[in-house]
């Protein structure tokens, strides 16, 4: 049994490891740094009490069946900055948008995801569950959900669920780039070996790291990794939140997610946080707005 400090250090140390792969794979590469700025994709950074930028979750989730094309269409119908969306891969190697590991929460089928081909899962029913009107929608593509930004003005956060390999990386990086997407897509990742994947096909597309807790070196650790922020759990914001000075001194950009009451934005806004990832950006929205005519 491991001993108690061991284990409060292990996410530390395997971040550590991750980070090492990084290194070797993006040497192996010889690529150089990212040309797309924080500044570019994410904006000036916010002083505190200052407007954040509204990342819409899995889509316009609040008005349509989560990942999928509707949601995605009436988030950027209603203007927000960004959409956020979840790829995860099939067992045949395609990205679909889907945040569970299972597509039992939001289809009508059952099984995970990544034991299901492509074909399989694009026979669901992905909006049945959600109401009368999106029955019969299906799971997305990665390619579907590009071809969308790329006939509109949008901005993507795309959220690489689980380990990706390097050709899923690169086919999807590929697909970004030939529709001339990437001062427009960011792509996120717990799994530092994902966004090591996506560095070595393009210095170009923008990378953030997710975290769920902080460690103690995360500027260190997200210059590390070449990305332009860290998308952060609100929890861990709160429990240190000097640390979006300390990203903001190194030009690195703070998004906290999933915020969804106005307790939750005040707070985080008054931080100084670059961009919030929200289940409402329509009432996000309208808050801001309220808050910033007072």
């Amino acid at each position: 049994m491991l001993h108690p400090q061991t284990a409060e250090r292990l996410p530390a140390l395997m971040l550590i490891c991750a980070l090492a792969v990084v290194g070797i794979v993006i040497a192996a590469a010889g690529v150089t740094p990212a040309r797309v700025t924080a500044a570019e994709l994410l904006g000036t950074e916010r002083a505190p009490g200052e407007t954040a930028f509204i990342a819409g979750h899995r889509g316009g989730s609040a008005a349509a069946p989560e990942n999928t094309l509707p949601a995605v269409r009436a988030a950027i119908a209603r203007g927000f900055d960004y959409v956020e969306v979840d790829l995860t891969l099939t067992a045949d190697g395609q990205p679909v948008l889907m945040h569970d590991a299972t597509v039992d929460r939001t289809t009508d089928g059952s099984g995970r995801v990544a034991d299901l081909t492509f074909a399989q899962v694009r026979a669901l029913d992905a909006g049945s569950w959600f109401s009368a009107e999106f029955i019969g929608t299906r799971v997305p593509s990665a390619d579907e959900l590009l071809d969308v930004l790329e006939g509109s003005h949008a901005r993507a956060i795309l959220d690489l669920k689980g380990v990706w390999t390097a050709d899923a990386a690169a086919a999807l990086i590929d697909a970004v780039t030939a529709r001339g997407l990437e001062p427009r897509v960011a792509v996120a990742s717990f799994d530092a070996r994902t966004l090591a994947y996506v560095q070595a096909r393009s210095s170009v597309v923008s990378r953030l790291m997710i975290l769920k807790r902080l460690p103690a070196d995360v500027t260190e650790a997200a210059l590390e990794v070449g990305a332009r922020g860290v998308v952060v759990d609100r929890r861990a914001l709160a429990q240190r939140p000097d640390v979006v000075d300390e990203l903001h001194a190194a030009a690195l950009r703070v998004i906290v997610y999933t915020l969804n009451t106005d307790r939750q934005w005040d707070a985080v806004t008054a931080l100084g946080v670059d961009g919030i990832v929200t289940d409402e950006p329509a009432l996000l929205d309208s808050w801001q707005r309220a808050t910033a005519s007072d």
